[in-house]
């Protein structure tokens, strides 16, 4: 069992920033990837990016603004978001995808609050 637990969604004017973080816990497992998706009202839930073994893949609509990185000591991954506009305003959601004793396992986290607005 893995416990995903998101902290760092807020209100923010257009242009600012926010930190989010994703943390992970429980035994016995590795982590395969970690990624952010968000859902805005009325609109399906999307990705925004994936960070895996390294390697790290954004959608084109935050490219050069926001930025995944993961404390593997941690077993953390963020999502720093900068020069926000009102458009990023959704729920933002952890996933992470594990490994634990030959099995794969896919866990989401609760969702935080990111609203854009002036």
């Amino acid at each position: 069992q893995v416990q995903l637990v998101e902290s760092g969604g807020g209100l923010v004017q257009p242009g600012g920033s926010l930190r989010l973080s994703c943390a992970a816990s429980g035994s016995g497992f590795s982590i395969n990837a970690m990624a952010w998706y968000r859902q805005a009202p009325g609109k399906e839930r999307e990705l925004v990016a994936i960070t895996s073994e390294g390697s790290t893949m954004y959608a084109d609509s935050v490219k050069d603004r926001f930025t995944i990185s993961a404390d593997n000591t941690k077993n953390t991954v963020y999502l720093q978001m900068n020069s926000l506009k009102p458009e990023d305003t959704a729920v933002y959601y952890c996933k992470g995808d594990f490994s634990s004793w030959g099995r794969r396992l896919i866990y989401w986290g609760q969702g935080t609050q990111v609203t854009v607005s002036s």
